[in-house]
């Protein structure tokens, strides 16, 4: 690995062994041929977007069960277009640091990538629970009539809605926040992107008056973002402000207790790894391609919920143990 490898990364620390390993190292070389030709991050990421929402149509068709061998090629051209996707989200970010084309907006549209793949993805899959359901209804005990299959649709859409929303979205919410919160203890409050909403509704007040609408949607949004995370972290909200009250902030805190908070957090990181997305997308595709895609939103909700809350409790006693001493 290059010196110009690890300067594209936020940290050695926060990566798992595939990202660090294959993922990227490709997206590096990915990253090296984009500065290249001069094409900007946001631009990467937009085209991320588009290519994980397109997936959605080949998981809609996607079922070996019904249709055979073309159903098995619809499963894995949509399983290549969401590693795709996500090649171009880690891309983006590398090559940001690379070439020092680092924006607000970008950090953004970041955040928003995920959620514009699996909106489309997850309508796709009740579509499809909807046309090729027999599977299910036989170990349930269910008769295939027109007016069982629109019942259980609706509710595999609501369970759909809970997986998305308050499972997928708040657990990769949730793991974002950890992975800038180590970042902001390990480099200090320059080398690191921790928000807060307090800042975000600033920049949304301040922006001028010609701030194309969408910025100001997207600014928005960040700023409801960032207060979810907060919620959701009331202990560790609880240590910063005994850090900013007795030092004014991390970098000034005891050396003692920064070095108790990187060592605990760095413990929690391999846990909370499996909150992005290498771990949950590689269920998604198995469920998906052992035609039971149903699977995937009871996953989130179970499985990942408590991987979730496990990550989020650890997380909230030592930051309530060091707010304590401090």
């Amino acid at each position: 690995m290059t010196e110009q490898y690890y300067q594209t990364l936020k940290s050695a620390e926060t990566e798992d062994w595939l990202d660090f390993h294959v993922i990227r190292p490709f997206c590096f070389q990915l990253a090296r041929l984009f500065a290249h030709f001069d094409i900007h991050p946001n631009s990467v990421t937009i085209a991320s977007m588009f290519i994980g929402a397109g997936s959605a149509w080949f998981f809609a068709q996607g079922s070996f069960y019904y249709d055979g061998a073309l159903g098995l090629l619809y499963n894995f051209i949509g399983i290549f277009l969401l590693m795709w996707a996500d090649f171009f989200d880690c891309t983006d970010g590398q090559l940001a640091r690379l070439t020092g084309k680092k924006s607000h907006v970008g950090r953004i549209l970041d955040g928003l990538a995920g959620f514009t793949w699996f909106i489309p993805i997850y309508h796709a899959l009740v579509w499809r629970f909807y046309l090729h359901h027999e599977l299910e209804f036989s170990w349930l005990g269910i008769p295939d009539t027109l007016q069982n299959a629109l019942i259980v649709t609706l509710v595999v859409y609501a369970i759909a809605i809970v997986s998305g929303f308050q499972g997928m979205g708040a657990q990769q919410r949730l793991a974002d926040y950890y992975i800038q919160v180590h970042l902001f203890f390990l480099k200090g409050e320059k080398g690191s992107e921790l928000d807060n909403s307090a800042r975000q509704r600033e920049i949304y007040e301040q922006l001028p008056a010609d701030t194309p609408a969408y910025e100001r949607s997207f600014q928005k949004s960040y700023i409801g973002y960032t207060l979810k995370q907060e919620k959701a972290t009331p202990q560790f909200q609880r240590l910063m402000a005994t850090l900013r009250e007795k030092y004014g902030g991390v970098d000034q805190m005891p050396e003692a207790a920064r070095r108790q908070f990187h060592d605990n957090s760095l413990a929690l990181m391999k846990w909370n790894g499996l909150l992005t997305f290498n771990f949950r997308s590689f269920w998604f595709f198995v469920f998906c391609l052992l035609d039971v895609p149903v699977l995937t939103f009871v996953f989130e909700i179970v499985a990942m919920g408590l991987l979730t809350e496990y990550v989020r409790r650890r997380h909230e006693n030592f930051s309530r143990q060091i707010a304590d001493t401090l």
